[in-house]
């Protein structure tokens, strides 16, 4: 590994230490807080919107693979082209 790696993984090893302790801070401040049922509410529609999300893109891209949207591009030719005269496409 390089020194362009190395810096990278200092990097984001930098802000993993620093996400965990802006977390630890927050987990700790917080003691004593009560969440009222507004914001349970609002925890549950989001982790649901997010899954639905989540499912339906994975959905779409199941779905393209299948059907044939993921292969290249070909040209077509002269050769390949309908014996009714018409264009393909």
């Amino acid at each position: 590994m390089g020194i362009g790696g190395w810096l990278v993984l200092a990097a984001l090893l930098t802000l993993f230490v620093g996400t965990v302790y802006v977390s630890y801070l927050g987990w700790t401040s917080a003691a004593g807080t009560d969440v009222p049922a507004s914001g349970y509410i609002a925890l549950v529609i989001g982790v649901i919107c997010s899954l639905a999300v989540g499912f339906g893109l994975m959905a779409l891209v199941f779905y393209s693979s299948r059907a044939g949207y993921d292969e290249p591009a070909r040209l077509v030719q002269k050769d390949d082209a309908p014996s009714d005269g018409r264009t393909p496409g």
